[in-house]
């Protein structure tokens, strides 16, 4: 276990030592960026530091309707509702998707989306997506509801959509796009960009704020109905507002974001470039490079620290959940930093 006094960003201080810091999940590295930071400072100037109402108040903050109205375009859906953390949101999100229908979950969604505790299946995805379409198509509309995540993080994989297109009856998919917000398709929307449009499937989004945008927070995104119904839900009405500043900050980083977003996507191709041809895994491009560890080496991990370089390695989702090794590449890295992870890891014999 290690600790710092100081937040990571491209490098972080332990026991004296700066590291380079390949963990965490600020992809785009906006709680580092110093306009970002005036951003969120002038932002705490004009609306404090909180919203001292609920959102269902008989007193609105017109700048949760502007930063609500901004994230549905981004994400291609008629309405929007922030919440003040991505996983509230996801909770708001999968117990409202419990009241229009059965749940399916696809294997290994994230526990953000699980609604009381949940069975998970075990089965291959494949698998899995073959037995959901033919238990959908044998029911009336509206009968299900698919949970699944959009990307998995630990195993750096973005999930294939296009299943979707084989589905004849009316339904609900409910996807957690936290990992793909702010990062994939050509605008930074995220996952929706490869979702299939068809007039069976009804789509709603949620994801974290944090991942890519480094503001506490969260959203969904779907119908306007849909999103007007889950704003008379206690997850709603009866929560405290996100951070105001944090609304402000993202509302007037757009131009950052979009710069740090092409940062980021050149890191990610130079370190594959890097790697190519070693045993790390990255298949599609995520700022996620998974790290094999076999049971006849040194722990990698440790291996890495006493080089002064940190990644992320810890048990997940479940604390008996076997470790996993990732090293997460932001657009706050430089290329020196890249070759240096690069080297220390061919020495280790990946």
């Amino acid at each position: 276990m290690l600790h710092t006094d100081i937040t990571p960003g491209r490098t972080v201080f332990i026991d004296g030592r700066s590291c380079l810091f390949f963990s965490g999940f600020s992809y785009l590295g906006l709680h580092q960026q110093p306009e970002f930071k005036d951003n969120v400072t002038a932002g705490i100037a004009r609306y404090g530091t909180l919203f001292p109402s609920s959102r269902a108040g008989n007193l609105r903050l017109s700048l949760y309707e502007e930063i609500e109205h901004a994230l549905s375009v981004q994400l291609q859906q008629q309405a929007g509702v922030v919440f003040s953390s991505g996983y509230l949101a996801a909770q708001a999100a999968v117990h409202y998707a419990a009241s229009r229908g059965q749940l399916l979950y696809a294997p290994e969604s994230h526990p953000a989306l699980w609604h009381r505790a949940p069975v998970i299946p075990t089965i291959s995805r494949e698998a899995w997506i073959s037995e959901t379409v033919s238990k959908i198509n044998d029911q009336p509309d509206h009968t299900y509801v698919i949970v699944t995540d959009a990307v998995n993080p630990l195993t750096s994989t973005i999930h294939s959509f296009d299943w979707l297109r084989d589905i004849r009856r009316k339904v609900m998919v409910l996807i957690d796009d936290s990992h793909g917000i702010g990062i994939l398709g050509p605008a930074g929307q995220g996952s929706v960009h490869f979702l299939p449009a068809t007039d069976q499937l009804r789509y709603l989004v949620t994801a974290s704020l944090a991942k890519a945008y480094s503001i506490e927070g969260g959203v969904i995104a779907g119908h306007a109905a849909d999103i007007a119904a889950i704003k008379k839900m206690p997850f709603f009405t009866a929560s405290t507002p996100m951070m105001p500043a944090n609304a402000y900050a993202w509302l007037n980083s757009i131009k950052l974001i979009e710069k740090l977003r092409l940062s980021l996507q050149q890191n990610i191709t130079y370190l594959l470039r890097l790697t190519t041809g070693s045993q790390i895994h990255n298949p599609q491009g995520l700022p996620v490079f998974v790290l094999p560890q076999t049971n006849n080496q040194p722990a990698l991990v440790d291996y890495l620290a006493e080089r002064d370089v940190i990644i992320s390695s810890f048990p997940y989702p479940q604390p008996h959940s076997k470790p996993v090794n990732r090293a997460i590449v932001s657009a706050l890295h430089v290329q020196k930093d890249m070759t240096t992870l690069q080297q220390f890891l061919s020495e280790f014999g990946l």
